[in-house]
């Protein structure tokens, strides 16, 4: 009874005391889609991506009923840095739904016109005046958006604190930003406050432009990479920190060695205990979401925390690697930062499977093979009769019928009355790039790892193909950092798809990781030097470019964006068939909206691509 009546008193407390509306909430997860739209139709940065604010204690004066509730300590500011927008994952300050909704369409907005200006910083800026000058662009811009800016300000006022009730400094700064809600670009110099004065209480209707702190990072696979811990709120969103670098303590000592009685109940920083990862319980994802901020230290070796998942693999030796063709080539990346096309910055190292053998075909692919060989076998190049010619070797009947019956009709008869017999040729090349990183090595069933299944894929295209007579190659890739990127070379575009071809693509190992614009660079080098009309690049992947330096952040989408752009501009066609479930996320950024495809089956793979491929060349 004790604990239900607890239970009921603090409810009743919180909710008095946050002055918020859950009935009425908007959420993020809900309008991510037309929130993105919303953005980048208003002249947002198209590279960035919509993602869940981080957590943080303003330090802000609360009321003093928010201090006994124990709420507003934490709240989720919106801000926009090189990577994404970040919006709160709920908006509950307004009784009514539909103005927590336009709360976010305000904030992507805002976010629009922050990334139009130019020049994007003033000396002695902050965010108070960019937020003005933005919120005065949107509403001479988007004359549509006034109204609804007018009906939050109106509605958000009155939830901040009236200056009356704060101390003289921190008032004069709270009437500045009211005075700045209620008219954009009127505050030009802002109050001046003491130093140790406590800051002001963020403002939800203002963004928090980009300022170069480290932010949470972007994904499970990312926060591997860079430390920052990730994990998923109750409600179903992405939870994500801020992340700082702390060094580990360089003590010696035990735990409690020296021993003080009077630091017995202080120790909350470090403690140095040596133990198995297997015996660590079960990660308790709630107690990570009640932090602030989370320090990630290097190990006793110097090592990072995050080397535990993500780890630089080392090469084998020269006599245990694949044989290497030529002495590599150097290739360009595209920086995004600084706008440029980093010349020779990538090197890339053309490779065959060297314990490859000359296989058969596996007798579990050999029905579905002879089935893909019968009807691509109908595509093929040949000599057909071409009627209604001026001249050729044979009469055609239809045609002679028609004139005879048009000139009975006494009408004017027509002339073409021959067929002759051409060959019509399927001019076209296709060069298939397979990603071979360490993902691959994944179980898509009880049975088979991603790997195998594409290997199974990369057969039956080469038995479909070989019915048409089309040139096509099969390249492979996988990269350690800039230095390291490995191009496999299973069949090039003069070798026939034979025992040879098939032990290559037998021999491959997943390994490594994706930079995935070196690996389509090399491959679009290749194509290019195709003598074709039609010049396909068909791109299989299993996840986002990623590796184990920068790679694995907007750059490496940017680069691969450049050039999937380089390729179309060489005349190129990419298409990319995925199985990762989350491409939607990346690949319209990287491919366009029509080039690209998701397999919701990895299994499905080997039946799948050779249909695609009689798609895109129909």
């Amino acid at each position: 009874m004790e604990e239900a009546i607890g239970r009921l008193w603090h409810r009743l407390v919180t909710r008095a005391a946050d002055g918020t509306h859950p009935q009425a909430a908007a959420r993020l997860k809900d309008l991510s889609r037309p929130l993105a739209i919303f953005f980048r139709a208003l002249g947002g940065d198209p590279g960035l991506r919509l993602a869940s604010a981080t957590a943080e204690r303003p330090g802000h004066r609360r009321r003093w009923l928010a201090r006994v509730a124990g709420s507003g300590e934490r709240l989720f500011p919106s801000r926009r840095d090189h990577e994404a927008l970040r919006l709160p994952p709920v908006i509950d300050a307004f009784p009514d739904a539909a103005l927590n909704r336009d709360a976010y369409f305000w904030l992507a907005a805002l976010a629009a016109e922050l990334d139009a200006e130019t020049p994007p910083r003033r000396h002695g800026d902050d965010a108070s005046h960019r937020n003005q000058r933005a919120t005065l662009r949107v509403l001479r811009d988007w004359p549509g958006m006034a109204r609804r800016y007018r009906r939050l300000v109106d509605a958000y006022l009155p939830r901040r604190r009236a200056p009356r009730e704060l101390p003289d400094a921190e008032a004069r700064r709270e009437a500045a930003i009211q005075q700045a809600l209620r008219a954009p670009g009127s505050v030009e110099r802002w109050p001046d406050v003491p130093a140790k004065t406590p800051p002001g209480e963020p403002v939800l209707l203002w963004l928090r432009p980009d300022s170069g702190e480290r932010v949470a990072a972007r994904s499970a696979e990312a926060s591997d990479a860079a430390g920052a811990p990730h994990g998923e709120t109750k409600d179903g969103g992405e939870a994500t920190h801020k992340a700082e670098r702390a060094d580990a303590p360089r003590d010696k000592h035990g735990l409690l060695l020296p021993f003080r009685a009077e630091s017995l109940l202080s120790l909350a920083e470090f403690f140095r205990i040596n133990r198995s990862v297997d015996d660590d319980g079960e990660p308790d994802p709630e107690a990570a979401q009640d932090l602030d901020q989370l320090a990630i230290a290097p190990t006793r070796n110097g090592e990072r925390l995050a080397a535990r998942v993500r780890f630089d693999l080392d090469l084998p030796s020269a006599a245990e690697d694949d044989d290497r063709i030529g002495v590599g080539i150097a290739l360009p990346e595209w920086d995004y930062r600084k706008n440029l096309l980093r010349p020779n910055h990538v090197f890339v190292q053309d490779m065959l499977p060297r314990h490859a053998v000359p296989s058969p075909l596996p007798p579990r692919l050999a029905p579905t093979a002879r089935r893909l060989r019968e009807r691509f076998a109908l595509l093929r190049a040949g000599r057909r009769w071409a009627k209604a010619r001026p001249d050729g070797s044979e009469l055609d009947l239809d045609a002679v019928v028609r004139a005879h019956t048009d000139r009975a009709c006494r009408r004017t008869p027509g002339e073409n009355l021959h067929m002759a017999l051409e060959r019509r040729e399927r001019d076209l090349a296709c060069l298939l790039l397979a990603d071979l990183s360490l993902s691959t090595d994944a179980w898509v069933s009880n049975e088979a790892r991603v790997i195998d299944v594409i290997r199974d894929a990369l057969l039956l295209f080469g038995e479909a193909l070989r019915a048409t007579g089309d040139r096509f190659a099969l390249c492979g890739f996988s990269s350690v950092k800039r230095h390291h990127v490995r191009f496999q070379r299973l069949k090039d575009f003069s070798a026939p798809f034979d025992a040879r071809a098939r032990g290559h693509i037998e021999a491959i190992r997943p390994g490594y990781y994706t930079r995935l614009g070196a690996a389509i660079r090399r491959a679009s080098r290749m194509l290019e030097q195709e003598p074709a009309a039609r010049r396909l690049l068909l791109i299989l992947s299993d996840g986002k470019p990623n590796d184990l330096d920068l790679y694995d952040s907007r750059y490496g989408i940017e680069d691969t964006r450049m050039a999937v752009v380089e390729a179309r501009r060489a005349g190129l066609l990419p298409f990319c068939l995925t199985i990762d479930r989350d491409g939607g996320d990346y690949l319209k950024r990287l491919f366009g909206p029509n080039g690209y495809a998701m397999l919701r089956r990895p299994e499905d793979l080997p039946h799948r691509l050779p249909m695609l491929y009689a798609q895109l060349t129909r």
